[in-house]
């Protein structure tokens, strides 16, 4: 062991003369753990709040969406899937059609973001079979359009193609499993005195994906139907893509940029949702950002912690270099004593975040009311990298606080020092 080291431990173990210094040096370490716990707990948080929003919008969208440019419709896209679905990563493909309507339901009407999918893939490229609270993913089943009882004149017993709904709007319209309802879209008005393009569906199903966006505002119905609904042939908007990883991305993205090339625009889950994202990172670096002023506060205190030490201590720094000590092992010593009250306070903050996070994880302390939230309680996610980070963070101001008392102990004359001794 280095003597400086051996020192800085004596110094910091011995009673002094004035046990308010070593008051303030037991704050000093307890404001360090104070500011390390509460940056491990905010940011395990923060990522857990993160993890919970990308993989809800991850399974009720896709982890790449293929469309070409201005929206133009797919003239043949059964070759552009076979095509693409044999990339590396690429694990699950399914096309889609996606546009503007509005739902009636007798005098009720709601704007709606209509989705027209394939039943069959759907489940490859997302988590809506799984996210069905009500009815099923039959899109179009044999069933007749139901009729009054006071209705006498006979009429032809229509087979209605089934859409889902999203919890919200099927609230706000009143709409249940097994209702008639009609679909409306602009696409059919292509003049002034045409009309808009009409199709009556059964409410086949109701999800919640636990995103007010997607359950306020989206309905899906089947392929055919979509196509049928906004005239579009045998065409479709685009093709959904499920990958192995979804950091993965970018990488597919860019292979299938290269194959296709223009006017084919690929487009990954964080260029879906890139404000969203942006949103929650600046958000994170906010919270370590001003975490961290309550490890700045504890620096404050181990600054002025080790003024007090070096003017009690003035005799035996004067003794030290009157023996040999050169300027910087003077200095050293007392960044060593710096350093050792950072790597106590940063070592037990460390060790009380993770004990509450894991306590949070293991029994769900911390409760949130599910129908804001969504959650039955605080979603907890430690990294290794935060860990490391605010250790660092904590490690560098602690050393940073003890830059000034240890030049000042450096400089001291030690004639002056031991000159009434």
């Amino acid at each position: 062991m280095r003597y400086e080291l051996f020192i800085a431990l004596r110094y910091l173990r011995s009673k002094r003369r004035t046990g308010f210094i070593s008051l303030i040096t037991y704050i000093s370490a307890a404001g360090v753990m104070i500011g390390v716990a509460a940056l491990v707990i905010v940011l395990s948080a923060a990522n857990g709040f993160e993890s919970e929003v990308r993989d809800r919008i991850i399974g009720a969208d896709a982890h790449l969406k293929l469309t070409l440019f201005h929206g133009a419709p797919f003239e043949n896209y059964q070759a552009t899937l076979e095509k693409t679905r044999a990339l590396l990563h690429v694990v699950g493909a399914s096309p889609f059609i996606s546009g503007k309507g509005m739902i009636r339901k007798e005098r009720s009407v709601e704007g709606a973001l209509i989705k027209g999918i394939d039943p069959v893939t759907v489940g490859e490229v997302g988590d809506l079979p799984s996210k069905i609270v009500a009815g099923s993913l039959d899109l179009d089943p044999p069933v007749p359009e139901p009729q009054s009882n006071d209705d006498l004149s006979p009429r032809p017993r229509v087979m209605l193609p089934g859409i889902i709904l999203g919890r919200q709007i099927a609230f706000r319209l009143g709409a249940a499993v097994g209702d008639s309802l009609i679909l409306i879209s602009p696409s059919g008005m292509t003049s002034l005195f045409s009309a808009p393009s009409m199709m009556r569906f059964r409410v086949a199903g109701v999800f919640e994906t636990g995103i007010f966006e997607y359950d306020d505002n989206y309905c899906y119905i089947s392929l055919a139907s979509a196509q049928k609904l906004y005239e579009m042939g045998s065409t479709v908007t685009g093709i959904e893509f499920k990958l192995d990883k979804m950091n993965h991305a970018e990488q597919v993205k860019a292979r299938m940029s290269e194959l296709l090339g223009y006017p084919y625009y690929p487009e990954s889950w964080y260029d879906l949702h890139a404000t969203l994202f942006r949103w929650m990172k600046l958000e994170k670096w906010l919270f370590t950002i001003l975490l961290s002023l309550i490890i700045m506060v504890a620096a404050f205190n181990i600054v002025s912690s080790q003024i007090m030490i070096v003017l009690e201590k003035q005799r035996e720094i004067g003794i030290l270099k009157a023996m040999g000590a050169s300027r910087r092992e003077i200095v050293r010593i007392f960044l060593y004593e710096g350093l050792i009250i950072g790597i106590v306070g940063t070592t037990l903050g460390l060790l009380a975040g993770y004990a509450v996070c894991w306590g949070q994880l293991t029994f769900k302390w911390f409760s949130l009311p599910g129908d804001v939230y969504f959650l039955n309680s605080l979603p907890i996610r430690m990294q290794a990298l935060d860990f490391v980070v605010i250790a660092l963070v904590s490690m560098g101001l602690s050393i940073l606080a003890s830059v000034y008392p240890a030049r000042r102990a450096g400089a001291l004359d030690p004639v002056v020092a031991i000159r009434y001794e």
